[in-house]
């Protein structure tokens, strides 16, 4: 397969390696990053290189760019902003199922898996630089092509793609959850209509809102959605602290019992936080929290715009975006988890709906959280959509029925996962054991091993992202294990008490 035009070739420009510079021909890129949350999708990312008239006007900021720019670009986003740029492609809705990974791993047990996941994810983020500089592409997918020909394109694409459908899931769960609470807060007496029904409140937001932005071919202003959408997170963070010191502990019965489906003791031992717990739950923790921390589709794109760019400075870019997004975790996480301990649901803002019918701070939250993820999934819509464009009609001219039709398929598929996966943990747990793992643990490592060719098998350097590389098989398929055998279980318990009815 021969070159494509406009793909980030660094050997196009004689860039020395040790200089670990690129070029600019994909620098609009990390623009299209986006998370009120995860999150996370690489709008331009190369395996649309060859960009029909939708693509070209996707950001009119960067339109003015040449398709195939030739010449040295020394990138202009500073250290700052970079750091403020990976932040958001780091944050996104998994920070909302936080409190219940640690409710079910305990305080000790969830800061240890949390570093853990924050130091493989750098780790990650250190060979996926040094694989772009000793393979010459800036482009995960271009990567997985050099290292292993189009199986390993489709890994990448599939990987970003799946990372991305689980990400506009969580968005419209967001909706499913939280919507109908803003409006019983407006409307009284409105139990049990249909416009508080989370189901159709999805589809309507879909068809009314969503759909009508996802069909236009310049969405550039939601580009103002990412600093957006990250205060919306720094504010979500300092209200659950906020609220830990409001609501009382032990909470009334009825709260308990409504989320835990069970008789709790009405006692203060349902308030001392538990330091290591391990039950059918656990097994969720390290997915979520894999979910959580996925931004490594924007690395490349982000290197490529930083100003005097090396190596050795995007890395501190992401030593210094994760240390900001893991403080942030640990503090949602923990404070969540203090407020509601064992009855924390596995979307924290909607556990709070359990003890206040009407907060005017919570409401503004939610307000805030709906927008910005209501204006995020357009975004995150576009690279499958461009992907599925490419794959299917790669040599067509832009088709307006084509593009109307492909985009309705996606909206509602995802629509008919949110309505009918039970809770946003199993969005989280499968996309994070599977999508996430990938993207976190198996291809960066694997690409480093086939592309870096200087250093050999039994360097240190090679050994380690080898045990990377099975750390992340073990990880995949020891998750999705035992996340499927949680969901027979509960599917077999439900059976069963349906038959004892």
């Amino acid at each position: 397969m021969s070159k494509t035009p406009g793909q980030p070739e660094m050997s196009r420009f004689n860039i020395s390696p040790d200089e670990d510079s690129s070029c600019s021909s994909n620098s609009n890129d990390y623009q299209g990053y986006q998370d009120c949350t995860g999150k996370k999708g690489p709008i331009g990312s190369s395996q649309y290189a060859d960009m029909d008239a939708e693509n070209q006007n996707f950001l009119p900021h960067y339109a003015a760019k040449k398709k195939y720019e030739a010449e040295y670009h020394p990138g202009t986003a500073s250290f700052g902003m970079s750091v403020f740029n990976l932040g958001n492609a780091i944050m996104g809705s998994g920070i909302l199922g936080l409190s219940y990974a640690m409710a079910n791993t305990g305080i000790a047990l969830f800061v240890i898996l949390l570093v853990a996941v924050s130091i493989f994810s750098l780790y990650s983020v250190h060979l996926l630089l040094k694989t772009a500089n000793e393979g010459g592409s800036l482009v995960y997918e271009q990567l997985g092509y050099k290292a292993f020909g189009m199986p390993g394109k489709l890994a990448a694409s599939c990987s970003i793609t799946m990372q991305n459908i689980g990400a506009m899931s969580s968005y419209l769960y967001i909706v499913k959850y939280e919507l109908p609470i803003v409006i019983k807060a407006f409307v009284e007496n409105s139990d049990g209509m249909w416009y508080t029904n989370g189901d159709y409140l999805v589809m309507l937001v879909s068809l009314i809102i969503i759909l009508p932005l996802s069909l236009l071919k310049n969405l550039g202003y939601l580009g103002y959605t990412s600093g957006f959408s990250l205060l919306c997170m720094v504010f979500f963070v300092i209200v659950v602290i906020y609220k830990t010191f409001q609501i009382p502990c032990p909470l009334p019965n009825d709260i308990i019992n409504m989320t835990l489906n069970h008789t709790v003791a009405h006692n203060s031992s349902v308030c001392t936080p538990k330091y290591f717990v391990f039950n059918s739950q656990t097994v969720y923790a390290v997915p979520i929290l894999t979910f959580a921390f996925v931004c490594h589709p924007a690395i490349l794109p982000m290197y490529e715009e930083l100003k005097d760019r090396s190596r050795k400075k995007m890395q501190g870019v992401a030593n210094v975006s994760f240390l900001a997004m893991f403080i942030m975790y640990l503090l949602a996480a923990l404070f969540g988890y203090l407020t509601f301990n064992d009855a924390v649901e596995s979307e924290l803002l909607h556990t709070y709906s359990k003890v206040y019918k009407f907060d005017v701070v919570l409401l503004i939250v939610r307000l805030a959280v709906l927008t910005a993820v209501t204006l995020t999934v357009p975004v995150v819509l576009f690279p499958i959509r461009t992907s599925v464009n490419q794959l299917l009609c790669a040599s067509k001219e832009f088709s307006w029925i084509r593009h109307t039709i492909i985009t309705v398929i996606l909206l509602a598929c995802v629509n008919v996962l949110v309505i009918f996966v039970p809770t946003i943990r199993d969005i989280f747990g499968f996309i994070g054991a599977s999508a996430a793992a990938m993207l976190i643990f198996i291809l960066p490592s694997a690409f480093y091993i086939k592309l870096v060719k200087k250093e050999s098998m039994m360097s240190v350097q090679k050994i380690g992202a080898c045990v990377f590389l099975a750390s992340g098989f073990l990880v995949m398929f020891g998750s999705m294990t035992l996340i499927v055998l949680d969901w027979i279980h509960n599917a077999g318990a439900s059976e069963a008490h349906g038959d004892g009815h």
